[in-house]
């Protein structure tokens, strides 16, 4: 038990920008504060330059029970890594007010994986980060939206908590890209809280499901009991 107890816990980072500029830099800075301050694995996606095809809604995944019917980058490389992981860090740059289109195409795709196994992500702990040029452009709706995402399927969505950092991660970049955000402290502040939550309530997820008790199996029948039926 002690072993489980200890063992890293892994956390996948998702950019859902189709740049390289601030949301990429501050998943990035959550993954790396994640392994160098609390010993986390690491991986990480961007939506940079990656074939995303949206979800066409055409059930294959609920009639074959094979994953999506679409063969790009998210079915090759983003599948895996979510299963892997215990947690995600979902970043978002801010487009009309809420998510981004390659956000939202990643989070529709998902529908593929829990048909084809229902509890895939249960349990699963989650957060969110959210970047805008305006100081308020649609941060929180855009991580309210990440969140109901974990809601629906059965993971376990996770804000900073009350002054400072509430939803999740919150950004103003002044549109200055990685350097507006790094010198935003306040945001700072938001992705420290709300990482902190994430890997608390993964280790007390992981602790707890290696000392649940394994299921009651019913006894098995006498040869007598057999024939009886």
């Amino acid at each position: 038990m002690q072993e489980t107890e200890t063992k890293p816990i892994k956390i996948l980072g998702i950019s859902g920008s189709p740049r390289n500029m601030a949301t990429d830099f501050l998943v990035r800075e959550a993954l790396m504060i994640a392994r160098e301050k609390y010993g986390a694995e690491i991986d990480y996606f961007s939506a940079k330059g990656k074939k995303l095809n949206f979800c066409i809604h055409c059930d294959f995944c609920i009639r074959k029970k094979e994953g999506c019917i679409h063969k790009d980058d998210i079915s090759a490389e983003l599948y895996d890594k979510m299963i892997w992981a215990d947690a995600w860090i979902i970043g978002t740059p801010v487009y009309q007010g809420t998510l981004s289109a390659q956000t939202k195409t990643i989070m529709d795709r998902c529908r593929a994986v829990v048909a084809k196994d229902p509890k895939v992500f249960l349990n699963k702990v989650g957060m969110g980060i959210a970047d805008g040029g305006d100081r308020m452009g649609g941060q929180e709706p855009a991580i309210q939206t990440i969140l109901n995402f974990y809601v629906i399927n059965e993971m376990i969505p996770v804000g900073g908590g009350s002054f400072g950092a509430n939803l999740g991660g919150t950004f103003w970049s002044q549109d200055r890209g990685a350097e507006g955000v790094s010198e935003d402290s306040e945001g700072m502040r938001s992705l420290r809280k709300t990482l902190k939550k994430l890997i608390q309530t993964t280790r007390l997820v992981k602790k707890a499901g290696s000392r649940a008790e394994p299921e009651a199996q019913e006894p098995e029948m006498s040869k007598g009991e057999k024939d009886k039926q």
